[in-house]
């Protein structure tokens, strides 16, 4: 046996069982394992490769805690449709277990892995030219609880989106390349991307193009490299010298290898390491050594070595050895620490530390997770042959215990993750389809690997590499090994971010094309419908009364057509299906994003035979004292506790003054007087005696009479009032998506207090402070409103407040949420409600996981009215100031109007809100901003309408 101190860098000694850690895809099922699985499988396999993977995922199953696989193939499934999602893996359980765990918790039943490509098939695509739709006719299924399924499908599922482990096993990467070129669908690696991605030399030009850390680099390429990247000019960190041939290239390798080692980069370094780079290189640790700076000729002869074996277009990499920072609490490593006769002296210690980055929303990189291994400095530190911990832990171990420094840290470290995706996405931008392996081909998911090294002082976080699943594979282990104990940091899933993006990739895909009939354009503040929708590939035909709206610039068709009068909706409904039949249209599906059209749009839909919730239970929701009175007459319903009875509160319809003295004896003071088809709480105000009643009753009924007054509010609907009694306790929304009469998905935001007696909007919050069950009340009430009184297709947005006896309903939107909700929810969790809607409209169930992640970011925002705020928005806050703040991350604004006007009865003019890592640092980022910007005021205190974020 070898001692510690026999080692040496100068001939580095790598063991056998290294090696075999690096083995990567391979499937060796482990002898510990229990070989007793499913026999219906291997009856039913096509190969020896099917059953040994087949058996590794019984085995990783059986590790985990979780049940064996059923084989279900004896009753194929059957009845999946276009509009179904299909998330496809293919390769290794190994790979993606832990993407595949996360699926079938997020959308049990939508993500399948299959373990050959002869469960695949590929025909061409009846939409897309040149292109195959991509067919999954067996597969293992991932349910709820890790719950698996050995499936056969007939017909064939269709594939909404697809990836797949591309590893040295030329069989393996050969059959996934040949599935995964030229597909309809979205797919998130190929084999073209993952040969750039995983060549150190291409991407560490990458890196040292966008600024980021990597060590000082010389790379010998053989023949020509092949790179779409652009180096960096002047002082490159990375050093290139082509190589033509594999002899007689002595003179051109002494001199590179001299004058790298002699310039400025390397003048504090005392070791280089030379490696081969290239796809086929990317996973092995065989011919990486370790020399000193000063003994060149060892150096040369490595690269010498290293020249014969390498192929067209791989690369030889000399680069500098940047020692990992040491403990500072322990002996220091030359100490010799003695037991006995015996001494010896402590190893210097390596730490990889790896991040997940996913392209997130909008092409944006995110940071999914960091953890890290440590190891010797005298061996590479692998992934397959480390044990991952948080960074905390390591950060601690390395004796950097001070809170604000790990906080730097982690910050540096998310910055330069980020970035190093926002390269690869700028890179793939510039690459064509045949680059790329498809026209939808781009990496959803990337590994970058760092370490911590001193650079003049300064504790400086340094790209190592690139990989396309490494990095997941390595969280995916840390997840496993700490979930019994419940570790701090485990609880967050890597994977979690990455199952969203492909969902709504998949989603995506299956709505693009659709045409869809958008019944009322309404005002500014619903711009992003037409712009998103186009975005999506979705073909909007709207049906607008103002012939000269700005959306007919946008859509893809537009019909004029005078629909004020909302009391004549059914004649309305009638025409506009004859202008419908007249243009030809041949529609999947029709709706209405606007308050005033949502019953009209209910109508049309009857008409036309599309899915929306009936029109009399839109008529319900949009008439507010309607909507609590049949709720309440559900009282006696016993069939389903708790019953949506519970939610409704006590009201009284008013259309005359006869009404209102009737409705005082009735209703309990304090009450609360609106408009019975209002929107934006427009007229709503506090009463507290019939007198009051009655005067607001007479000023409504003179100042708010028909659409002219104030379009948009539902005064072509009418104008009658509704009185019923006043609900103390935290104002919320709950913002919901039902298909079929099921909960599709929830999501809860927060009101801070209004300037009463008036109830117009002043502040927001989301994700909810509310703790879990709180917050499960609302969800569960709202969905229960919307539900009880017939909606039972549609998102809706429910406003409720949470007493102490529990919640309490104010009323329902008919339609996906206003103001600054999409844009919100979008950006917190992911999920486009807008999308959400249009799929709804089209039969197409919308996935919205129901159990999230923590979220990594919160927002708060606030109302500027144009009352309050009509100077400062024509200085300190004026439009262009802004939307300059907004594009530079300082604020997000959302404009609700596009026109300053100040009347006793007012909408907010737009809302500026602030992001934090944390609800607080959101409060107090924002209350610095409104301060600043001179929104905050002694009649306008943010700092209390936010008071209940606290």
């Amino acid at each position: 046996m070898l001692s510690l101190d026999q080692i040496s860098r100068h001939n580095p000694v790598i063991s056998k069982e290294l090696e075999l850690c690096d083995l990567g895809d391979l499937c060796l099922t482990p002898s510990h394992c229990t070989r007793d699985v499913s026999s219906g499988c291997k009856a039913s396999s096509e190969n020896a490769t099917v059953d040994s993977m087949y058996d590794l995922l019984q085995c990783t199953l059986q590790q985990a805690g979780l049940p064996k696989t059923v084989d279900r193939t004896k009753q194929p499934r059957k009845g999946f449709t276009l509009s179904d999602v299909t998330i496809c893996i293919l390769g290794a359980p190994s790979s993606f277990l832990s993407v595949l765990l996360e699926g079938g918790n997020q959308c049990p039943g939508y993500i399948v892995l299959c373990l050959s490509s002869t469960w695949l098939s590929k025909v061409p695509s009846n939409s897309h030219q040149k292109e195959y739709t991509l067919l999954v006719s067996k597969a293992i299924t991932f349910d709820h609880g890790g719950r698996t399924y050995l499936d056969e499908f007939e017909p064939p599922r269709r594939v909404t989106y697809f990836t797949g482990s591309f590893g040295q096993c030329k069989e393996e990467w050969q059959a996934a390349t040949e599935l995964g070129s030229d597909l309809e669908c979205p797919t998130g690696k190929s084999i073209q991307l993952t040969r750039l991605l995983e060549d150190k030399l291409l991407t560490r030009l990458l890196l040292d193009h966008h600024g980021l850390d990597v060590p000082a680099t010389l790379a010998f390429t053989y023949r020509k490299l092949q790179a779409p990247l652009c180096t960096t000019a002047g002082e490159s960190i990375v050093k290139m010298v082509e190589l033509s041939k594999k002899e007689g290239q002595e003179n051109l390798i002494q001199e590179g290898i001299s004058q790298f080692l002699q310039c400025s980069l390397m003048e504090h370094i005392n070791q280089v390491v030379v490696k081969p780079a290239g796809w086929h290189w990317s996973r092995r640790i065989q011919r990486v050594s370790f020399h000193p700076k000063l003994d060149s000729n060892a150096i040369f002869q490595a690269v010498v070595s290293l020249l014969e074996k390498l192929e067209e277009e791989e690369s030889i990499l000399v680069e500098a050895f940047c020692p990992t920072i040491q403990p500072l609490k322990i002996l220091p490593p030359e100490s010799p620490i003695a037991f006995g006769c015996y001494s010896f002296s402590r190893p210097k210690l390596a730490v990889r530390i790896c991040t997940v980055v996913c392209r997130s929303r909008e092409d944006r990189p995110l940071l999914s997770k960091v953890i890290c291994a440590v190891g010797r400095e005298d061996k590479p530190v692998r992934h397959q042959a480390s044990v991952p911990q948080t960074l905390d832990t390591t950060l601690q171990q390395m004796g950097i215990i001070d809170k604000a420094q790990q906080k730097a840290l982690y910050s540096q470290i998310k910055e330069k993750a980020e970035a190093a995706m926002s390269a690869i996405i700028e890179m793939e931008a510039k690459l064509s389809p045949e680059q790329r392996g498809g026209r939808r081909v781009q990496t959803d998911v990337l590994g970058v690997d760092f370490l911590l090294t001193l650079v003049d002082q300064t504790v400086t976080v340094i790209a190592l590499e690139l990989n396309t699943h490494l990095c997941l594979e390595a969280c995916a282990v840390f997840e496993t090994m700490n979930r019994p104990l419940a570790v701090v940091g485990a609880r967050e899933s890597a994977e979690s971010l990455l199952v969203s993006v492909m969902l709504k990739r998949s989603q995506c895909f299956i709505m693009e094309g659709k045409q869809i009939l958008v019944i009322g354009a309404g005002g500014v503040s619903k711009k992003f419908v037409w712009e998103s929708a186009r975005d999506y590939g979705i073909k909007i035909h709207l049906i607008e009364s103002d012939p000269n709206h700005f959306a007919s610039r946008i859509v893809e068709s537009f019909i004029h057509y005078d629909m004020t009068d909302h009391k004549r909706d059914k004649d309305h409904a009638q025409r506009v299906v004859e202008l419908v039949r007249e243009h030809g249209m041949q529609l999947d599906g029709c709706l209405s994003f606007w308050d005033d059209c949502t019953v009209l749009a209910s109508l049309v839909c009857e008409l036309l035979g599309l899915r929306c919730s009936s029109s009399s239970a839109l008529r319900i929701a949009k008439q507010k004292s309607l909507t609590h009175l049949h709720l309440l007459h559900q009282l006696q319903d016993h069939s389903r506790w708790p019953s949506a009875a519970l939610y409704a509160v006590p009201c009284c319809h008013l259309e005359s003054i006869v009404d209102v003295e009737k409705a005082t004896r009735y209703i309990n003071f304090p009450g609360v007087m609106k408009l019975e088809f209002g929107a934006g709480a427009v007229g709503v105000k506090l009463v507290e005696n019939a007198e009051q009643c009655q005067q607001h009753y007479e000023k409504i009924s003179n100042d708010l009479r028909e659409d002219t007054d104030y379009p948009g509010i539902g005064l072509g609907i009418g104008n009658a009032m509704l009185l019923m009694e006043y609900v103390s306790g935290t104002e919320h929304d709950v913002d919901v998506i039902i298909y079929d009469s099921r909960l599709m998905g929830a999501f809860v935001s927060d009101n801070g207090p209004t300037r009463v007696p008036y109830f117009t909007e002043t502040a927001a919050n989301m994700p909810t402070y509310l703790p879990p069950d709180k917050e499960a009340q609302l969800v569960m009430a709202a969905y229960q409103c919307c539900v009880g009184c017939g909606l039972v297709d549609g998102v809706f947005n429910v406003e409720l407040k949470l007493t102490p006896t529990g919640p309490k309903l104010i009323e329902i939107n008919p339609r996906m949420g206003g103001f600054y909700l999409r844009d919100w929810i979008q950006e917190i969790y992911g999920v486009d409600i807008m999308l959400a809607s249009l799929m709804v409209a089209c039969s197409v169930p919308p996935v919205a996981p129901m159990h999230y992640a923590q979220p990594s970011i919160h927002l708060m925002g606030v109302m500027c009215v144009v009352s309050q705020h009509l100077k400062v928005l024509k200085s300190t806050a004026d439009l262009e100031t802004l939307q300059s703040l907004h594009s530079h991350g300082v604020i997000r604004l959302n404009m609700l109007d596009d026109e300053m006007i100040s009347s006793e009865y007012e909408e907010p003019y737009c809302n500026v809100a602030c992001a934090g890592t944390s609800r607080e640092a959101a409060r107090l980022q924002l209350i610095s901003v409104c301060r600043i910007l001179g929104i905050d005021s002694p009649e306008y205190p943010v700092e209390y309408f936010t008071s209940d974020f606290k």
